[in-house]
Formats: structure tokens, sequence, C-alpha cells
């Protein structure tokens, strides 16, 4: 029966389709037609979390006291365990008090700053391409979208300069990532600082993403923004243990900033959620004091796959750099051949799954992403199709 006298919110009507919904769509009609996937679309880590994760889940499951409602503010311990990460990594002293907060992965937190934060009309800066959760959850807010369009020729950096006057006066938030999502871009320590004076300058909130921040390879480190003096004065930084430990169906991230900031979401959240099953909060404690060695065999992982898709993707006409970090490849697509063609005619005609680049916004049009979640043997199969159906950069 269709409710046709009930009407959605506006909110909703205002989003463009969500692309990873639609492609499960069409990836289950593959699959009933009897095609062997090669799935390479969603940014979701093969394998399981690491066993000391486990163990440690399996261990809490087994104590009477994790199985009611966890604090709304997540365990003292997990906290602890969230601002021991930062100092080791980054040398940034946090208090776990009110400068660290749990979140139920951090695509959760990102969207549900923007209800906290923004008001219908106030403009937000939203590279383009992007995350969708940067711009998506702004929408849902009512928010006026403002796409920094970041190029090829600018590293896929964004462009200070570029802003018009009258909208950094409004601006009211600057969503950003680096290692970024899609492009693998990653971003200097300078362009960290002249960010922070941006925003200063304007008065504008930073949120930045840094839920790549383990998995970079060749020796490169990633930049937290709030290694910057002055930062934590005016932003927030996410991560997420999604990418790095396997955990993506776990649903944990936190969000680390100014305590200011994270009391608003938190106060919004104490409204819509009773925060992460303590089980998982100690697994994630786990997952955060691993050693380094573990880091290392996952960096190592996606260094392989990495290496072994740009030399296929040249044999087939793409002259890919490599990406110092993520777990992605961004390739343009033929010249006259739009992202969402190329991901559809590689669906249907390989069996291979990729994202088309326009669902991370306008400024993605004319490239895809590929996520590297396969292991070696998936990877060089999935070139084989690619060359027996003769897909290439010149086609």
């Amino acid at each position: 029966m269709s409710l046709t006298w009930i009407s959605r919110a506006q909110r909703l009507s205002s989003l463009p389709p969500y692309v990873f919904a639609r492609l499960d769509e069409l990836k289950a009609r593959a699959r009933e037609q009897g095609i062997d996937l090669i799935d390479l679309g969603m940014g979701n880590p093969d394998g399981t979390a690491p066993q000391p994760v486990i163990d440690a889940a399996i261990a809490a499951l087994a104590k009477a006291e994790y199985h009611g409602y966890p604090p709304f503010e997540g365990t003292a311990n997990f906290r602890k365990a969230i601002t021991n990460w930062y100092q080791r990594s980054y040398r940034v002293e946090l208090d776990p008090n009110n400068e660290a907060l749990p979140l139920l992965g951090s695509k959760e937190g990102l969207a549900h700053l923007a209800l906290a934060y923004v008001d219908p009309g106030d403009i937000v800066l939203v590279p383009s391409p992007s995350y969708p959760a940067h711009f998506r959850g702004p929408m849902i807010a009512g928010g006026t979208i403002y796409p920094l369009i970041v190029k090829p020729e600018n590293d896929w950096l964004i462009d200070l300069t570029a802003i018009p006057e009258a909208i950094a006066q409004k601006a009211k938030i600057l969503y950003f990532n680096y290692p970024n999502n899609p492009t693998t871009a990653t971003a200097p320590r300078e362009f960290f600082e002249e960010v922070v004076a941006f925003a200063r300058h304007y008065q504008i909130l930073l949120v930045h993403d840094l839920c790549y921040a383990e998995l970079a390879f060749d020796g490169y480190q990633p930049t937290s923004l709030l290694e910057i003096p002055g930062a934590k004065e005016l932003s927030v930084e996410f991560h997420t243990l999604s990418k790095t430990y396997s955990m993506a169906g776990w649903r944990v991230g936190f969000v680390v900033g100014n305590s200011d900031i994270i009391q608003g979401l938190r106060t919004l959240k104490t409204n819509l959620d009773y925060g992460i099953f303590s089980v998982i909060q100690t697994a994630a404690e786990t997952a955060l004091g691993l050693p380094e060695i573990y880091i290392k065999q996952v960096q190592d992982r996606y260094r392989q796959r990495r290496d072994l898709l740009i030399q296929g993707l040249a044999e087939l006409g793409w002259d890919i750099p490599k990406s110092k970090a993520t777990m992605y490849l961004w390739i343009p697509t033929p010249v006259g051949v739009g992202s969402t063609d190329f991901a559809l005619n590689l669906l249907q005609t390989t069996g291979i799954v990729v994202t088309p680049g326009n669902a991370f916004g306008e400024g993605g049009e004319g490239y895809i992403r590929i996520s590297l979640i396969a292991e070696c043997d998936r990877l060089l199969e999935a070139l084989n199709r690619m060359k027996q159906a003769k897909i290439s950069y010149s086609s």
C-alpha cells in the first residue's frame, strides 16, 4: 500500500541519491545472474579484526556490567586510550575527560556535528570531491554547501585564496580531509598552518577527518590538525577504527579537540543514542594499544596492493602516481566517458565494482575510485578481466 498522503521531510528530498546504496542494488542483481563480482567499491576492509581485539571483546562479553547502557561520554578507559594514542602518534596532549568523545563510527559523528552546529542557511565550506558525510550532514541540517573544487594541478589541495571574501566572511564550518578520500591526496604541514590562520581570521569552525592516519606508505607520516599551534581553539578532528583495524562493522570511532565544540556534539548525541556497546569500546581500546608491528603489516599489505594495481593499470594506459596514503586509487576515466558510465560498463562487462567519482561531488566527475580491499590474486584477476574486455585509458 502506498501512503501517498505522507510526504517525506524536505531535508530528505534535497539529498542526491546515495551512490553506495545504488551500487548495492546493482551488485545484488549481478549476483542473481551468477556473476563473480570483484567488489572494489566501498572502503570496506577485507579480513577480520586483529586477534587481540577479538579476544578482548570475547572476554568483555562475559562481564555482566558491560551489558547495560554505556556512559554517554564513553568509558573512561577508552577515552584514555584515545588521548594516549594522540600523544604517542602526534605528541598532542588532550584531556580525556572533555577533549575526546567516542562515536558510533566517524560517519555518525561527522553528520551529527552538523546537526549540532548548522542552522538552515548557514554556509558550510566543503571540498569537492569529498567523503559524502562531509556534505550530506550539513545538507540534512539545512546548511548551504559552498563547494571548493579541488584540482589535480593543485595536488587536490584546497585553494583558500579562491574563496570569495563574501563567502569566507559568512562561512561557519570548513570540513576537510587529508590524507584524502577519494583523491588519496596528502597535505604538507604548511597547508594545515594556512587553514588554521584562515579559520582564525574568519572565525570558522574547522572539522578535519583523519580517517586514514595510519594507512601511510614509503615513510610518509600524515599530519594531525591538532599538531598546529592554536588549532585546538577552533577545531575538532575525527578518526575511525574501521580502516586500520578492519573494524568497519563494529561501528566505533572518536572525535577529539576543542572541548566546547565536543560538548555541543555530546549534548546532541545524548538525545539520539546511548553510545557504543561497552564491549566494543574495550576492544577498541585494545586496538589503539597494539604494537607498531601490526600497523606496519597493514601498511605493507595495502602498499603491495597499490603497487600491483598501479603497475597493471600502466599496461592498460593509465599513468597513476603512487599514493602516499589511504586504501584507494583515484583514476581518470577515458576522455569523453563519464564516471557513472565507466563504472556501470566496468560492472556489466567484467564484474568489477568501482565507485564513480561524481558520488563524491561535482569535482569528482571524470574519475573513479578503486578500493584496495581484495587480495593480490583477485586484483590480478580484475586486471586480466579488463585486458580481455579491452578496457584501457586510451579506449
